[in-house]
């Protein structure tokens, strides 16, 4: 049985409109496993569910706030208990101005939880109110009125994941031929049959990209060592802006003719350059066995 020390719990909550669905959906995106309006009575349930049953969840977020109406009451014992048996739990508050919740709520003509019998308004005052308790607690507060989305979640995951290894977005490298057609899940494409051809060496055109002497062919060109270096520049600059995009995976596809030489190896080079500083990488031949 695992120790319920090595699950990591991030306790989203604070205003509504103030941002905790982008929250939790950038948690999702780094690995967390995400439930929205978990009752707090059940959060212990559910982890000892998951320890009895030897769980691969590690890191676990959940959105928690006045929708429950049991959240402002049990919260305090709850939240305590679960610290005292070794949870390493963590509560993250989400606030904006009164101005821009006023502003959301009109721009989604969503409807606030509390203004049933109130006017929106005093339904975001009520709440702020209301929740100022769990707020004076959390380890963390987070004003939002100045924030979008995508700066939003930026935020998040730097916080989130600082403990963690520093990566979060999974590469994929993906070799491809042109005639087979173009992989739909493309995020970056680049076509290397500029580059010479083994396919027309005799003793070449049999073998793949992943073959020593077609590597040593292609490597042996100057034209190759240059579009290499331009290109890990190129991948070097984009990779870590997709990142803070919050993007949470990026396929980058080198093609040729058939995918079975120039791309194969070039895939092969670039796929090992970035290993060298990345955890979740993979690399694909997509098209390498269709001609033999």
């Amino acid at each position: 049985m695992s120790d319920v020390k090595d699950v990591k719990i991030i306790i989203i909550t604070g205003l509504s409109g103030s941002g905790k669905t982008t929250a939790i959906n950038a948690l999702e995106d780094a690995g967390f496993f995400c439930i929205d309006n978990l009752p707090v009575v059940l959060l212990p349930k559910f982890l000892e569910l998951r320890t009895e049953t030897v769980s691969e969840i590690t890191k676990l977020a959940v959105v928690m706030d006045l929708r429950e109406k049991d959240f402002i009451g049990r919260h305090p014992e709850i939240f305590r208990e679960l610290r005292e048996q070794g949870y390493l739990l963590e509560i993250l508050f989400l606030e904006a101005s009164t101005e821009a919740l006023l502003r959301r709520y009109s721009q989604t003509r969503r409807k606030h939880p509390l203004s049933e019998e109130k006017s929106l308004l005093q339904g975001i005052e009520t709440e702020r109110t209301e929740l100022g308790e769990i707020r004076e607690i959390a380890d963390l507060v987070i004003d939002t009125s100045n924030y979008n989305v995508h700066q939003l979640k930026e935020v998040i995951l730097n916080h989130a994941l600082k403990a963690l290894p520093a990566e979060r977005m999974k590469i994929y490298v993906l070799s491809f031929g042109f005639k087979y057609g173009i992989p739909n899940d493309a995020d970056i494409m680049i076509d290397v049959r500029c580059l010479p051809n083994p396919y027309f060496v005799p003793e070449l055109k049999n073998l793949d990209g992943t073959s020593s002497a077609v590597k040593e062919y292609i490597d042996g060109w100057k034209e190759t060592h240059i579009f290499l270096k331009k290109y890990s520049d190129l991948l070097a600059f984009l990779i870590p802006l997709y990142e803070k995009e919050g993007k949470s995976s990026l396929t980058i596809a080198i093609g040729c003719t058939a995918g079975r030489h120039r791309s194969v190896s070039i895939a092969e080079t670039i796929f090992h350059e970035l290993k060298k500083t990345r955890n979740f990488i993979s690399l694909s031949h997509r098209d390498m066995e269709l001609e033999r």
